[in-house]
């Protein structure tokens, strides 16, 4: 009696799907000030100081500005370094994260 085995190999596709993107908002306010918010950019978010000085205006005239997208847990470690940051000098910086659409 002979013993035979059968094997069968199945091919499985997997598909990768890029992380969905989250946006890193500053809003601008009354008591921050603009030489703070150019040093989170360059700090932070590795702006240029003329690139930095160029958002810190458009945060300042527009109310907000999406400074960098990222994926979700890197957009949010972001915005609680730099909210850390900005309480730790005495300021009321908001930051806020949103999904890229």
């Amino acid at each position: 009696m002979t013993d035979t085995k059968e094997i069968v190999k199945t091919e499985t596709k997997i598909e990768f799907k890029e992380p969905n993107l989250w946006k890193v908002i500053i809003l601008n306010d009354e008591i921050t000030t603009m030489e703070f918010v150019l040093e989170v950019l360059t700090n932070f978010f590795g702006y240029n100081e003329d690139g930095a000085m160029e958002m810190t205006l458009k945060i300042h005239e527009d109310g907000a500005a999406v400074v960098a997208t990222y994926p979700y847990e890197l957009a949010e470690q972001k915005g609680i370094e730099v909210t850390l940051a900005a309480r730790t000098d005495g300021y009321p910086l908001e930051v806020r994260i949103e999904e890229d659409a």
